[in-house]
């Protein structure tokens, strides 16, 4: 009885603690929090045993070496007839998916002069110097099953892949190749026409070029699934895809531009491996098919959404990345899997969608992107020891991600000043290191966090980072402007901001609308289109005489508060309109697509 009265006491500093931290409210996630940690503890266990197999493998044996490859290859021998892939009407099992990616592998073997003692295939047609030993070889591909046959073919192969978004032409394309030191492009024959006007500079770089399918017959590209077709699909030797080091750059995926143009994000072999556990960790199920609808060239479409589900079978449905997107299956499709959708996962933008009632999140946290135990840090405010300043509940801050041994940062292809600004150090306490992820969220008193905007001179929109300086510059490359100034603006019923340019011309010339739409088209990727114009008699600068975008960012884009000719892209009907009040309460109303 004694003790039982004793007790209060005993737990009374606890229970300060947990107030003083504020952790009162987060106590209520306990219990799907240790899950969570649990379920951490397995992957990384189960990561620990498949490295120690694999290392204990026969090199010339196709499972030998930890790799990519080498987990296909046992999946393929554990489960061969399960499905490993859905799309649309075909489904490919994981032996068929094995098949498909060693005839890949051996047609880009052969590509690097490695033929001896291969068997079967067609002589070499394309004059062009053999591939090196982890050479990069770009795909330029949509979602689509060969897009992981060629992944996985060249990982199978020893060469480095390069995602590269499929939007990117001219300029923009040709500085991510030479960024990523792409020695060959695969693309998909319904590129070939937009990139008519790019084929003699990728020459001039000295590009083997491949095309997937019979419309590639033209003058120095080759049919790539021509010559894979005909090579053997018996496995290749698991040597070639073995990494000296685990943290060797494996992959290229290339950054949305937040600073300029697209950087090529180096991935490591261990970081591919890790991304295995992460359905797992969002407690899907041996029976779950994952629904992607996110672009392969996207780290969470590839990286999370295939190589996170490999070893998942067929089952209930589980949508990945932001619902609507419609880019891995028909959207036909997704009305028909409504009735088996029963969880989502993505950012936490998916949360706020139509519908979001129906799918199961960690928490049941409506429009929250994840959890954290420690407040934001804030952009970059150091306390008297040099340390950073944490947020307070509701208030903005940067988000940041611990950099160790088991999650490091490789940078980007390139020179290391490509990585200024990217690494925090003496965060905590001294001697830590942090990855500065350019994301604002807001973080409430539960210690669920929502993305709130981006640093610098960005914005987001449809899932992708815009740079205002790369649109700005390529506004600029019209004679007929003489300033341009980028900014996001907010649009209801929308995420995140659509890009806005004022613009002043130069006179005597006047505003070609028709000029300025073939331009941006022809030189930003859709998503970086400007989705608004005002037009302005002069731009207002700083005291430093910077352009002033805080104002403008607040004053937006309405018609009846703006004196400014304002015009709006018609997404549909591919052109800029004057943006009367009728189409701006079209626009609110979503009736006008943007």
């Amino acid at each position: 009885m004694a003790t039982l009265l004793l007790l209060p006491l005993l737990l009374l500093p606890l229970l300060l603690l947990v107030w003083k931290l504020h952790l009162g409210p987060r106590l209520r996630w306990f219990a799907a929090d240790l899950a969570f940690a649990l379920r951490a503890l397995r992957c990384k266990r189960a990561l620990r045993k498949r490295a120690l197999a694999a290392a204990a493998a026969d090199p010339g044996g196709p499972e030998g070496g930890c790799s990519l490859a080498w987990r296909l290859a046992q999946l393929a021998r554990e489960r061969p007839a399960h499905v490993f892939l859905i799309h649309g009407a075909r489904r490919f099992s994981y032996a068929e998916a094995e098949r498909e990616s060693n005839r890949a592998a051996r047609a880009f073997l052969r590509a690097r002069g490695r033929d001896a003692g291969l068997g079967g295939g067609a002589e070499d047609e394309q004059a062009a110097a053999p591939l090196a030993p982890g050479a990069t070889v770009a795909l330029l591909l949509p979602a689509c099953p060969e897009f992981l046959w060629l992944w996985f073919g060249l990982a199978k192969a020893g060469l480095r892949t390069a995602f590269v978004p499929a939007a990117l032409r001219r300029g923009p394309l040709l500085h991510c190749l030479r960024s990523c030191g792409a020695r060959a492009l695969v693309l998909a024959p319904e590129f070939l026409e937009s990139l008519e006007p790019d084929l003699p500079a990728l020459r001039a770089m000295g590009l083997r070029l491949w095309a997937v399918g019979p419309e590639a017959h033209r003058v120095g590209i080759s049919d790539f699934l021509a010559e894979a077709s005909a090579e053997v699909d018996e496995p290749v030797p698991g040597y070639l895809s073995a990494p000296q080091s685990i943290m060797d750059t494996c992959l290229y995926i290339f950054t949305s531009g937040t600073t300029g143009l697209p950087k090529a994000a180096r991935i490591s072999h261990l970081k591919v491996l890790q991304c295995q556990g992460f359905y797992q960790l969002c407690g899907a199920l041996p029976e779950d098919v994952i629904y992607l609808a996110l672009p392969l060239y996207h780290m969470s479409g590839s990286l999370l959404g295939i190589v996170g589900c490999l070893g998942i079978e067929q089952g209930r449905t589980r949508p990945q990345g932001p619902a609507g997107c419609g880019q891995w299956a028909a959207p036909g499709h997704l009305g028909a899997l409504r009735a088996a959708l029963w969880a989502c996962s993505g950012a936490g933008d998916i949360w706020t969608h139509r519908g979001q009632h129906r799918y199961f999140q960690l928490h049941r946290r409506t429009g929250c992107c994840g959890t954290c135990f420690l407040a934001l840090q804030r952009k970059p405010i150091r306390d008297a020891q040099g340390h950073c300043v944490a947020t307070c509940p509701g208030e903005p801050g940067l988000l940041v991600a611990p950099v160790s041994q088991q999650s490091p940062f490789l940078g980007y292809a390139g020179g290391p000043e490509l990585a200024l600004g990217k690494l925090l150090k003496n965060v905590f306490r001294p001697g830590d290191v942090f990855f500065n992820t350019g994301d604002l969220l807001v973080c409430d008193d539960q210690g669920f966090l929502r993305f709130h905007d981006r640093t610098g001179d960005t914005f987001r929109w449809k899932g992708e980072n815009v740079a205002t300086t790369e649109v700005a510059e390529a506004l600029e490359g019209l004679d007929f402007l003489q300033e341009v100034n980028v900014y996001g603006v907010t649009v209801p019923g929308h995420e995140g901001r659509a890009g806005m340019a004022a613009l002043v011309l130069r006179a005597p010339q006047p505003l070609d609308l028709a000029q300025l739409y073939a331009h941006v088209s022809e030189n930003l990727p859709p998503y970086a289109w400007p989705r608004f114009l005002r037009l302005q008699e002069s731009l207002a600068t700083t005291e430093t005489f910077k352009q002033q975008k805080m104002r403008m960012t607040k004053e937006g884009f309405n018609p009846n508060a703006l004196s400014d000719p304002l015009y709006i892209l018609d997404q549909a009907g591919g052109a800029y309109l004057p943006l009367t009040p009728a189409r701006y309460r079209a626009l609110l109303a979503g009736e006008l697509r943007i």
